[in-house]
C-alpha cells in the first residue's frame, strides 16, 4: 500500500509537470475519485448483490449455511453478517460490505449442496476472515487508486492530442521535454502496472484469509477439502463478472479463459489453488 501510494503520487507529479497544468487538475481528479469512492463505499454491497441476483438466506431453507455462519461469527467475536444465496450450481462464495457491522456473506446454492458441514465451515470462516481483516475496505481503497491512475493517464493522453496545457516553448525546454516523454510512457504503462499491484494485493489477502480461517476453526483440513472440491468443479459461475471476480473465494471466471501460461497468470485475481492448499497443509 505504501508503494502504491508513492507510485500514484509520483505518477501525478510527473503528469502535472509534463502537461504544464501543474497539480491543479490532479486535485480535480482526486475530488472526482473521492465522490465515486464514497458512493461505492456505502452502496457497494447492494450493487454487488443486485448484479449477482442473490436472495436473502432463510434459516429453515438454508439451515447449515445460517447456523454455520452464526456459530463461526460468535467464535470470531464478530456480529453475524447478513447472508445471501445465489441460485447457481457452481460452488463459490464471497464477502462484501464496508465493515463487520455491515458485512454480507453470499454463497451459491452449488456450494451449499456440494460441501459437507465441516467444509462449509472452512469456507465461511475464510469469508469471515475477510470481514475481520477489513479486506473489503482495503480493496475499495486500492480500486479507487487504480481508477485514479487510469483517469490521470486518460486525461494526460487526451491533453497531448488536444495540444493544450503545455508551454509553447516546450521543445526548447529540455527538462519539460524529459517530463513529457516520461509522462507519455507512464500514461501508457501505469494503468497496467496499477492493475498488477491491485491483483498482487488481492492475492496476498487470499492467503491471509486462509490462515485467519484456520485460526477460527482450528481445523485446516475442512478448508483444504473445500478448496479441492471447488477447484475440481469446472462449471463457470454465470452471475460473476470481471468487476466482482476478485471477491470470490475462488476465481469464478477461471473456466471461461485459458490461463495456462505465466503471462496469463499475472492477471489472475487469486493465487493458484495448489499454492493455497500447500500453505494450508503446513498448518495441519
Amino acid at each position: 500500500m505504501l508503494f502504491f501510494t508513492i507510485f500514484v503520487a509520483g505518477f501525478a507529479y510527473i503528469l502535472g509537470q509534463a502537461s504544464g497544468y501543474g497539480l491543479s487538475w490532479v486535485g480535480i481528479a482526486l475530488v472526482f475519485s473521492g465522490l465515486m469512492s464514497y458512493t461505492s463505499y456505502y452502496f457497494s454491497d447492494k450493487i454487488i448483490l443486485g448484479m449477482s441476483g442473490a436472495r436473502e438466506a432463510d434459516r429453515k431453507r438454508d439451515f447449515n449455511f445460517y447456523t454455520v455462519a452464526e456459530n463461526l461469527a460468535m467464535a470470531a467475536g464478530l456480529p453475524k453478517p447478513k447472508l445471501y444465496v445465489i441460485e447457481d450450481t457452481a460452488p463459490n462464495a464471497f464477502a462484501t460490505g464496508r465493515d463487520p457491522q455491515h458485512a454480507v456473506i453470499c454463497a451459491t446454492s452449488g456450494l451449499l449442496s456440494k460441501l459437507d458441514r465441516t467444509e462449509l465451515e472452512g469456507v465461511i470462516s475464510h469469508e469471515l476472515s475477510h470481514v475481520a481483516n477489513y479486506d473489503m475496505r482495503l480493496m475499495s481503497i486500492v480500486t479507487v487508486m487504480v481508477g485514479l491512475v487510469t483517469l490521470l493517464a486518460d486525461w494526460f493522453l487526451r491533453s497531448t492530442l488536444w495540444g493544450r496545457g503545455r508551454d509553447n516553448d516546450r521543445d526548447s525546454n529540455q527538462l519539460q521535454l524529459i517530463f513529457f516523454v516520461v509522462g507519455i510512457v507512464l500514461a501508457l504503462l501505469s494503468p497496467l502496472i496499477a492493475n498488477l499491484i491491485k491483483l498482487a494485493i488481492s492475492r496476498r489477502r487470499e492467503f491471509l484469509a486462509d490462515a485467519s480461517a484456520v485460526k477460527i476453526t482450528r481445523f485446516p483440513d475442512g478448508l483444504i477439502r473445500a478448496l479441492q472440491k471447488i477447484s475440481a468443479d469446472k462449471e463457470p459461475l454465470e452471475a460473476a463478472n470481471k468487476a466482482t471476480a476478485h471477491l470470490y473465494i475462488s476465481d469464478p471466471l477461471r473456466n471461461r479463459h485459458d490461463s495456462i501460461n505465466l503471462f496469463a497468470n499475472m492477471f489472475n485475481t487469486h493465487p493458484p489453488m495448489a499454492e493455497r492448499i500447500a500453505a494450508l497443509k503446513t498448518m495441519s
